[in-house]
């Protein structure tokens, strides 16, 4: 939702002539963004826009000021202003990022009509509310090909984030090609890493879309891949071998050594020429200690210097760290845990543990970034994440520089159960929501229109290459061997993963095992489930309408006979044998839930044993099974709990 939106009268049709024209300052990307813009238009529309149409005839007018930063600095100007009348559309902006934004904002604005494809008359003055809209993608616990980051870059120029944090390394791989360290990839990788020559592919992929690109190596912990190739920088004996289990691992970095500053000095000088952002991300999150607990020469150094536990062995870390990204020319950023009484007043704090750590740092005078309450990996509903604020609950206790100093969010995709089939649906659409969040005013907010609004982007998103329900599908015919799985697209339509870390509990999962089962196909959030959820709250309210009645009578009726037609079908692949349960489950909710719709419907009330023993049923129902939830169980116990009882 842009900043300011008036609304005029008229529509601006959309025609085979269609044309766009530039003034003011020109440069090549904004050629290219020209091609881009056409091309989606073409595929919202289905109209052969000719990408060299004469400029003379253009109705479409981008006046761009002038030039932005060669290299994408945070805080730059990437405010536009949008005219839309029946005579022609007026764009105008500083720089080519505020073009970028306007073009994407036109696009959405694209409809159908009886008369045509059209864009209503309207009037936007738009720019961001903060600076730092981010999203990151771990990539170290599960390779992420190429084109995979490509299309996410393109979904991330759709919704005006403007910073791509890539996640290179951790316990379970390291992903860059190093010159000078080249055990790093040959030992650390697995054979799955970038090569210097894609990374900056995909540095001026990102620029060209108004979109920085920062990366992360994290140090002291989460660096078993660095240490099968150089052993020399743990703090333990090895031999070490790359990760396989999730979670916090014991091995880290020798915090005592002057060999390991050597090493850090001469790899960050390469990735810091390589990555030309001014921020460089050392990560410092989930160091356990206990490779330094064993190590008797690290408890002999911090005797020596006065270090009374590892969390001021990991502060001194840090600091020489910093000082090794600073002499490179670079801002460190890191997690929560790299904030300590000395650190230096130019770092960036990402948190990941909460507002209160955000605040502190604020407080402290350092910039923040919040990313908790965005963890997109943990299967929460988009409404969860759209109303996390990074100012809201801290703002009233920051001055209006502290404040300030809180520059946006990053919404984090960990990769432990996700890889480059499966991560699209992970990420999109809702992370188009937490965009909203970081762009529009924070007055925006209304959820029953942010989900109305967000799949409509979800459909638009299908332009980029973003389509989890085509993947979704192609994964729901390898499950069930059947080209046609309409059962099981039925049973799938009305499960999730659970939400948090629950999964880690629920099964043994660890690099070598596949992201090919239901849970893994399915979305984090399912749009049957929240909208029958909406219809029994209506229902048990009282204020039901009769399509509501009829919705509910109708997907209850389907769920109810579905087991019958899957039944035959889940023994004929492994994958789908340890649905049987689920499936059973799904017939007897709904059957409960046939009756209490009856029972509200004619007022004729249930025995209360019989409604404690339905509660309980519900109530197994809603436990896990096969790793995931039946989303539909706690709507059917809400209407049975609204059946008056005797």
């Amino acid at each position: 939702m842009p900043s300011s939106v008036q609304v005029g009268s008229g529509e601006f049709a959309i025609e085979g002539s269609f044309a766009v024209r530039f003034e003011g300052f020109k440069e090549p990307r904004l050629d290219r963004a020209r091609e881009r813009f056409l091309r989606t238009l073409r595929s919202e529309t289905g109209i052969p826009f000719l990408l060299d149409a004469p400029e003379s005839s253009a109705k479409f007018v981008v006046h761009t000021d002038g030039p932005s930063q060669v290299i994408q600095k945070l805080g730059e100007d990437e405010s536009y202003s949008l005219t839309v009348s029946a005579d022609g559309v007026q764009l105008k902006a500083a720089n080519p990022l505020g073009v970028l934004h306007g073009l994407q904002t036109f696009l959405q604005l694209v409809r159908i009509t009886p008369e045509g494809f059209s864009a209503p008359a309207v009037t936007i003055e738009d720019k961001p509310r903060f600076l730092w809209r981010g999203l990151m993608i771990d990539v170290g616990r599960h390779f992420i090909p190429l084109p995979v980051i490509e299309r996410n870059l393109d979904a991330m120029e759709a919704v005006k984030l403007n910073v791509f944090h890539w996640h290179l390394s951790d316990d379970q791989g390291f992903r860059v090609e190093s010159k000078v360290f080249p055990l790093l990839q040959m030992k650390g990788s697995n054979g799955f890493y970038y090569t210097q020559a894609e990374i900056e592919h995909v540095i001026e992929y990102a620029r060209d879309r108004g979109i920085r690109v920062v990366p992360e190596f994290d140090m002291p912990a989460h660096a078993t891949a660095w240490f099968v190739g150089y052993p020399n920088l743990a703090s333990g004996k090895g031999p070490y071998e790359i990760g396989k289990e999730w979670g916090v691992l014991d091995p880290a970095m020798d915090p005592t050594r002057e060999s390991t500053y050597q090493f850090l000095n001469l790899f960050i000088g390469e990735m810091t020429r390589l990555f030309p952002d001014e921020y460089f991300h050392v990560g410092g999150d989930e160091c356990n200690g206990k490779e330094w607990d064993a190590n008797p020469k690290i408890q002999e150094f911090k005797q020596a210097h006065n270090l009374k536990d590892n969390a001021a062995l990991q502060a001194y870390f840090s600091s020489r760290v910093q000082k090794i990204v600073t002499s490179h020319h670079k801002i460190m950023e890191g997690w929560d845990e790299v904030l300590q009484s000395d650190t230096p007043k130019d770092v960036v704090i990402q948190s990941w543990r909460g507002r209160k750590s955000l605040l502190d740092a604020a407080q402290r005078g350092y910039r923040g970034l919040l990313s908790n309450g965005y963890y997109i990996d943990l299967n929460q509903p988009a409404s969860e994440h759209y109303l996390v604020d990074p100012l809201e609950g801290i703002q009233d206790k920051l001055t209006p520089e502290q404040a300030a100093s809180i520059l946006g969010g990053e919404a984090t995709m960990w990769s432990e159960f996700v890889d480059g089939e499966n991560v699209d649906s992970r990420i999109w659409p809702r992370t188009a929501a937490i965009a909203e969040r970081y762009w529009s005013p924070a007055s925006v907010k209304d959820v029953p229109s942010m989900y109305a609004r967000m799949n409509e982007e979800a459909v638009r998103l299908q332009a980029y290459g973003i389509e989890p329900k085509a993947t979704e599908e192609q994964m729901l015919e390898r499950l069930s061997g059947d080209t046609d799985p309409v059962a099981l697209r039925v049973l799938a339509s009305v499960v999730q993963p659970p939400k948090g870390y629950e999964r880690e509990g629920l099964e043994h999962n660890d690099t070598s095992s596949s992201l090919n089962h239901l849970i893994d196909t399915v979305p984090p959030e399912s749009e049957t489930g929240r909208e029958f959820a909406l219809i029994c709250a209506r229902i048990a309210a009282g204020n039901a309408s009769e399509s509501d009645l009829h919705t509910a009578q109708r997907w209850l009726t389907l769920w109810r006979d579905n087991d019958a037609k899957l039944q035959p079908e889940l023994g004929k692949t492994y994958l789908t044998k340890e649905l049987v349960p689920l499936s059973q489950s799904l017939h007897t909710v709904a059957e409960i839930g046939l009756d209490a719709l009856d029972r509200i419907e004619r007022k004729q009330p249930m025995a209360a044993a019989m409604q404690g023993e339905e509660v309980t049923a519900l109530e197994a129902a809603k436990k896990p099974q096969a790793v995931l939830l039946l989303t539909v169980a706690p709507s059917v116990e809400g209407l049975v709990k609204a059946v008056p009882v005797q």
